[in-house]
């Protein structure tokens, strides 16, 4: 682990702490000083996949419940429309992305707002699957974004994200 990254899990490690209502908002603001630093991931492979979007385990705390992820976005991927079952925070690292967030209506999703995320910006929200976004590469380029999840890594599968059916 290179001594960037090692210091963001620092960082992560103390806001991990934070009261369960601020726990979310607490680790955005603790990766905003880290992203869109070339040195951050420096010697760390995180290649995108023509087929869908890509997680690399960068950290994880097992005996703290959590762990942290580079997605990688070709363009034109985007995830499922989702609710998180857990709390997440995530930063933009390279690129940009679009954030839509949806409503329920009689079930199903229904687009709100679409919000660009560039590098350097972030997003966070308790778990409540009621909050309901997708995120999505709609540039020419590839971007690279940053999570951090209240699972353990092995848990991603179906402990995060709670995917609403396509309206």
């Amino acid at each position: 682990m290179n001594t960037m990254l090692g210091a963001m899990v620092e960082a992560m490690t103390a806001a991990v702490e934070a009261s369960p209502a601020q726990r979310h908002a607490a680790i955005a603001d603790a990766l905003a000083p880290f992203l869109g630093r070339p040195q951050l991931l420096a010697g760390i492979p995180c290649p995108c996949s023509p087929a869908r979007y890509v997680r690399h385990l960068l950290h994880e705390d097992r005996a703290g419940g959590w762990a942290m992820v580079a997605l990688a976005w070709a363009p034109g991927q985007a995830s499922p429309v989702h609710g998180h079952r857990t709390w997440c925070a995530l930063g933009i690292h390279e690129g940009w992305l679009e954030e839509r967030y949806f409503t329920l209506s009689h079930g199903l999703p229904v687009l709100g707002t679409a919000l660009p995320r560039a590098a350097g910006a972030t997003s966070a929200g308790p778990a409540d699957i009621t909050l309901i976004h997708q995120l999505a590469n709609v540039s020419g380029a590839p971007a690279l974004s940053i999570h951090v999840y209240g699972v353990a890594y092995d848990g991603m599968g179906d402990g995060v994200n709670h995917v609403y059916a396509a309206a």
